[in-house]
């Protein structure tokens, strides 16, 4: 019996060992091929893991810092995949260097080919070591507004205001200019021209201009607002209005707000609000050159 499991391990071994093919002189035998495939096999088992750790972990961080993790997750599995792979190959009895050198010419194809996606993808990783953008910022790409909603290696996800989801090359978002209402701080200025009749009495409209922008109740109270005489107009005195908020994402529905507790205000104080007027003087016709 001992004879037969040990004439049965010997045929394994020597099945395990039998030459099948050659790649650049070296050996390949059933044993390489199977230990090469589980040691890819086990990095991508590894990657995997880190990858929904660092996901599970990020759940407990604010947007931002959770797509951040996000990306970090998305790398470091591409990397544990990669030295899995490269292990792999040596473990084959292949000389990297000389795969390197001859797929030289063939990745420089390769980069020629895919240079947009290259692009999209370097700048993914300068986005995410920079953070000039980042889940939950409110920005403004290509005139279109939106917040950030993920980040991602090759393209960033931006839902805008009709609730639609843009997807964003990263290389646009590196390349051309953003506009981030919330990189530094929250704060928004929301500006409200007003042009009042010249009849009206200026200390009192600029009295219930300040009154109405202190009123608000979503104003930020870091910055008092702000009232000035911004030009005498051909049919009105124009006044700004400028009131302070952390809340970008609501300045639609914020301005409008703000426009209709001016409206009521002023009509409340007997102020009224200018439209554009032309006055036609008739004068006296001139006389007839001809006595008729």
């Amino acid at each position: 019996m001992s004879g037969q499991v040990s004439d049965f391990f010997q045929n394994i071994g020597a099945g395990l060992n039998q030459h099948l093919f050659d790649i650049g002189g070296v050996p390949i035998t059933a044993a390489t091929v199977i230990s090469s495939l589980l040691i890819v096999l086990l990095s991508l088992v590894v990657a995997r893991l880190v990858r929904r750790a660092m996901i599970r972990f990020s759940r407990s961080r604010s947007v931002a810092q959770a797509g951040s993790v996000a990306v970090s997750a998305k790398l470091i599995q591409y990397l544990i995949i990669g030295l899995g792979v490269a292990i792999a190959v040596q473990n084959a009895g292949i000389n990297l260097t000389a795969v390197f050198a001859a797929g030289a010419v063939f990745a420089v194809a390769i980069g020629f080919a895919m240079q947009n996606i290259t692009a999209n993808f370097v700048s993914g990783i300068i986005l995410l070591f920079e953070r000039s953008v980042k889940p939950g910022d409110v920005v403004r790409v290509n005139d279109q507004f939106g917040t950030i909603k993920e980040l991602g290696i090759r393209a960033t996800i931006v839902r805008g205001l009709d609730e639609e989801d843009l997807i964003v090359p990263n290389s646009e978002l590196v390349q051309s200019t953003v506009i981030n209402y919330t990189f530094g701080d929250a704060l928004y200025r929301l500006h409200v021209p007003v042009g009042v009749s010249y009849d009206s009495d200026m200390k009192q409209v600029r009295a219930v201009l300040e009154a109405v922008a202190r009123g608000m109740s979503w104003r930020t109270k870091a910055k008092d607002p702000v009232v000035f005489m911004s030009a005498f107009a051909d049919s009105a005195v124009n006044f700004d209005v400028l009131v302070w908020t952390e809340n970008p994402w609501n300045r639609g529905q914020l301005r409008s707000d703000l426009h209709e507790a001016i409206w009521f205000a002023l009509k409340d104080a007997d102020i009224t609000i200018a439209y554009p007027q032309l006055d036609v003087h008739l004068g006296q016709a001139p006389p007839d050159p001809g006595g008729s």
